[in-house]
Order: structure tokens, then C-alpha cells, then sequence
């Protein structure tokens, strides 16, 4: 259970850490390249971000049920 709650503060953070280096890279490729590859960049990273949160929902249900069960 505490092993559970450790292992998704870690994703937590892991996302944090994504979110703030992608802004960085972000920011540099704006001021290098043009709109159309950051707009890539863009939908590539909320794609992944969705992916994340919904590892991360799954988690917590299974969660759910392991302290229901």
C-alpha cells in the first residue's frame, strides 16, 4: 500500500520534471524554428501528458480496489 502511494508520488514528480523540460525546450525551439514545428511539439507533448494522467487514474483504481479487496 505505502510502497503504491510512494511509486505515484514519483510518477508525480517524473511528470513535474517532463513538464518543466519540455517548457525549456520549448522556449529554445520558438526561438529557433518556426511555428509549425512547435506546433508539432506541442500536440506530440499533450498527447504524451494525456497518456500519463490516464497511467496515473489507472493506478489509483487499481489502488482502489487492491484496499477494497
Amino acid at each position: 500500500m505505502m510502497v503504491m502511494v510512494v511509486v505515484e508520488m514519483v510518477m508525480v514528480l517524473l511528470i513535474v520534471v517532463i513538464v518543466v523540460v519540455v517548457m525549456v525546450v520549448m522556449m529554445a525551439v520558438m526561438m529557433v524554428m518556426n511555428v509549425m514545428v512547435v506546433m508539432m511539439v506541442l500536440m506530440v507533448f499533450v498527447m504524451v501528458v494525456k497518456m500519463v494522467v490516464v497511467m496515473v487514474l489507472m493506478v489509483d483504481v487499481v489502488m482502489v480496489i487492491v484496499v477494497v479487496w
